[in-house]
C-alpha cells in the first residue's frame, strides 16, 4: 500500500510552509504530497492567505526529487480545462514526471462568491467535459491537433502541446456519488478515491467503481482505489488528545469517524482500509507546522 500526506493549505500556510512539509515528507519515506484546491479556509483565519494549488506544486516540484505531487482535488469551475492541461504537464516536466491530477465539480459556493468565479448549479457535465478535453488533449498525437465541442467548452485545433512527461498523468476521482461518479472514473481515472466516509460506506463505494470498470471492459486491478482520511496520531493518548485539541477536532469522533488516535489503533484501521480493497491511503493533516506529526505517522505506517 502506497501512502501520501494530504494537506489543507488554505487553512492557514505560506509556500515556505508548505515546503518544509512537502521536503519533510519525502525525507520520511512517504509516497506523495498532495494538497487540496481552495481559495478560502473552512476552520481556521487562513492566514497569511491562501496559496494557488497549481503554482505551489509547480515549486515544489523543482524543490522535491521523489515524492509524487498533486492535488485531491483540483474544481472543474477553477480553470478552463484547455489550461490546466497545460499546467498540469508543465507541472510533470518541471518534477521529471511526478506530477498527479485529481479533479472534481468543487463545492464550497462561498470560496466561488468571494472571488468572482462562476458556479453553477449544475457542474457535472462541466466536469465530464473537462476530463475530455485534459485526456484528449494529452492523447492527441504529436503533429495532430485537438477540436472539442461542448455545452460548455469549445476547442478549435488546438495544437495539444505541451506533452507531459509520463506517458499518462495519473488522474483521480473522487466522490460517494453512486452512479455517475463511478461511471466517470472507469471511463476516465486511473485512480478513484472514496473520502471522508466509514468502512462500510468505503468499502460499497469500492465496490460500485470496480463493477463499473468492469462494465467498461477495464481489467481488475487496471484502477487503483484509494481512501482519505482526517488523520491525528500520537505516541501517547494524551498525545493524540493535544492534537487534535490544536486544530478544534474532537478525539472522540476523531476515534470513530477517521483516522485518530494512538499509533496502533490508526495502524490496524489502515490496515483494515487496505482488507477493502484501497491501494493508496491520503493521510490529511492539518496543523502543517507540527513536522513532529509526520514523524509518528511514519513510525506509526512506514
Amino acid at each position: 500500500m502506497e501512502l501520501c500526506v494530504f494537506t489543507e493549505p488554505q487553512e492557514g500556510a505560506s509556500y515556505a510552509t508548505q515546503l518544509a512539509h512537502a521536503q519533510a515528507t519525502e525525507q520520511l519515506g512517504f509516497t506523495g504530497w498532495f494538497r487540496s484546491d481552495h481559495y478560502h479556509a473552512q476552520f481556521r483565519d487562513g492566514l497569511p492567505g491562501p496559496t494557488d494549488a497549481w503554482t505551489t506544486l509547480a515549486g515544489l516540484a523543482r524543490e522535491t526529487r521523489r515524492i509524487r505531487l498533486g492535488t485531491l482535488v483540483s474544481s472543474a469551475t477553477f480553470r478552463h480545462p484547455g489550461i490546466l492541461a497545460i499546467q498540469v504537464a508543465q507541472v510533470d516536466a518541471m518534477s521529471g514526471g511526478r506530477a498527479e491530477l485529481g479533479l472534481g465539480t468543487g463545492w464550497m459556493e462561498r470560496e466561488h462568491r468571494a472571488y468572482g468565479i462562476p458556479f453553477p448549479p449544475k457542474r457535472f457535465g462541466l466536469l465530464e467535459e473537462s476530463l475530455e478535453i485534459v485526456t484528449g488533449l494529452w492523447s492527441t498525437p504529436l503533429g495532430e491537433t485537438f477540436s472539442f465541442t461542448g455545452e460548455h467548452y469549445r476547442l478549435e485545433d488546438a495544437p495539444a502541446l505541451p506533452k507531459p512527461m509520463q506517458a499518462r498523468v495519473p488522474l483521480i476521482i473522487g466522490g460517494m456519488g453512486p452512479s455517475r461518479t463511478p461511471a466517470l472514473a472507469a471511463r476516465f481515472a486511473t485512480e478513484y478515491n472514496a473520502a471522508f466516509a466509514d468502512e462500510a460506506a468505503i468499502g460499497a463505494a469500492l465496490d460500485r467503481v470496480r463493477a463499473a470498470a468492469r462494465d467498461v471492459g477495464r481489467p481488475d486491478g487496471d484502477l487503483r482505489l484509494s481512501v482519505a482520511h482526517q488523520t491525528v496520531v500520537g505516541r501517547t493518548d494524551q498525545e493524540f488528545r493535544a492534537r487534535a485539541e490544536r486544530i478544534g477536532a474532537d478525539p472522540v469522533q476523531l476515534r470513530a469517524e477517521a483516522l485518530g488516535g494512538t499509533i496502533a489503533e490508526v495502524a490496524d484501521r489502515v490496515g483494515r482500509y487496505a482488507e477493502l480493497g484501497a491501494d493508496r491511503v491520503y493521510l490529511q493533516v492539518i496543523d502543517m507546522e507540527d513536522l513532529e506529526h509526520l514523524e509518528v505517522l511514519a513510525e506509526a505506517l512506514l
